[in-house]
């Protein structure tokens, strides 16, 4: 696929060994040592895991589709990690209503193409740029070959989900649609502890988490900060009992499975932090989380034995803490969440964009994303009335 930039070429390809490590270290992101803070989830390490451990193929209904930009010398000048699908699970940015509509019109909704990190509700660069680069040259270039392959292909759409605002300027100027979303995100104004960041909520609320703390913690168990070489086969077979209760309580068959966790364990150990929750001598409940250059990210959370108010101390409370400790600027706890909000975590509005290739669903589509839009700035602006924090 040729781009008229600069003779530059876009070519698909079905899996990241089409890339060398040392290439996909180039792009801007995905290693610690850029000018853009690192980003774990679209690290070489954790994209392969979840293609070699069979969780994002062609069986799974993930079918790799990533893009190379490359100039005439061959050189890699830009990615976009991109999937065939043949379904809507694991996005976390819902478009079933789309494909109902269109399919009872008689349209063929699927395959489509998604840009995104499979089964992680996280922003992060999808028009990845090679740093020594000119970045946006090369996104436009990015943006207009995903419509380009989209075409090509003959599917119905392509969606880019949980974009930054790099990305997001270049796919509007692209004519993609924009859809709006929320999550919540714990913000670290320089808190020297906890105990700081306590000070800043008003009277009420501090003590509620104080209680709320106590409490979870009152059965005699006890957590543990997990990471690096800390994250044994023995520790990962705990973690994975309580994914796969969690799992089958919510959905009936969790998307991630005990080879990815060992692969990531293997190639990525000091980006993971587990928080585990212990009593009696054994863990009983734990969350994972990947640290970023600037953020925590967390993801998964399971337990095998109920304790009131444990979700809410490994997950959010636990987070917030690690991040102050590390000087990380923010904690991004994945999607949905409301009650997150009580607990330090703010509204915070989420991108994405869409390209559709049939008139008349795009307009019906185009009118949709209008009105949600207003209703996702208006419920962040109670939300945000509504803040723990004290008033200035």
């Amino acid at each position: 696929m040729q781009n008229d930039e600069q003779a530059l070429t876009l070519t698909p390809v079905t899996g990241m060994d089409a890339f060398t490590p040392e290439e996909w270290a180039s792009l801007d992101g995905t290693t610690r040592d850029g000018p853009t803070p690192y980003n774990p989830f679209i690290s070489y390490a954790f994209l392969k895991a979840l293609e070699e451990s069979g969780c994002a193929t062609r069986k799974t209904g993930w079918m790799p589709q990533h893009l190379r930009l490359e100039d005439a010398q061959c050189r890699l000048l830009g990615a976009v990690p991109c999937y065939l699908k043949s379904h809507s699970q694991g996005e976390y940015v819902f478009d079933f209503g789309w494909a109902d509509a269109f399919e009872r019109a008689g349209g063929r909704y699927y395959p489509k193409l998604q840009v995104s990190v499979p089964f992680t509700p996280a922003t992060g660069p999808r028009l990845l740029v090679n740093r020594n680069n000119h970045p946006a040259a090369v996104r436009r270039a990015l943006a207009n070959g995903l419509k380009t392959l989209t075409d090509r292909l003959g599917v119905s759409s392509l969606h880019v989900t949980f974009a930054p605002p790099d990305d997001m300027n270049a796919l509007q100027s692209a004519d993609f649609l924009t859809r709006t979303d929320q999550q919540f995100h714990f913000f670290n104004e320089g808190f020297a502890s906890y105990d700081d960041f306590l000070a800043g909520l008003a009277s009420r609320k501090r003590k509620a988490l104080k209680k709320e703390r106590r409490a979870a913690l009152e059965n005699g168990l006890e957590i543990d900060w997990l990471t690096g070489h800390d994250l044994t086969e023995a520790v990962w077979d705990d973690f994975y009992a309580f994914y796969m209760d969690t799992g089958s309580r919510k959905w009936g068959h969790p998307y991630l499975n005990r080879g990815f966790f060992s692969l990531i364990g293997e190639t990525m150990p000091d980006d993971i932090l587990l928080v585990m929750a212990r009593r009696n001598g054994r863990y009983i409940a734990g969350a994972i989380n990947f640290i970023g250059g600037d953020a925590l990210y967390g993801r998964n959370w399971g337990c095998i034995e109920d304790h009131r108010f444990l979700h809410f101390e490994v997950c959010y409370h636990q987070a917030i803490a690690f991040a102050i400790e590390k000087g990380l600027d923010r904690v991004e706890a994945g999607a949905q969440g409301e009650h997150k909000l009580a607990r330090g975590y703010l509204p915070v509005t989420t991108n994405s964009a869409h390209y559709i290739t049939h008139p008349g669903l795009r307009r019906a589509i185009a009118d949709y994303l209008s009105r949600e839009r207003e209703e996702v700035d208006m419920m962040s602006t109670i939300l945000s009335e509504h803040s723990p924090y004290k008033k200035s």
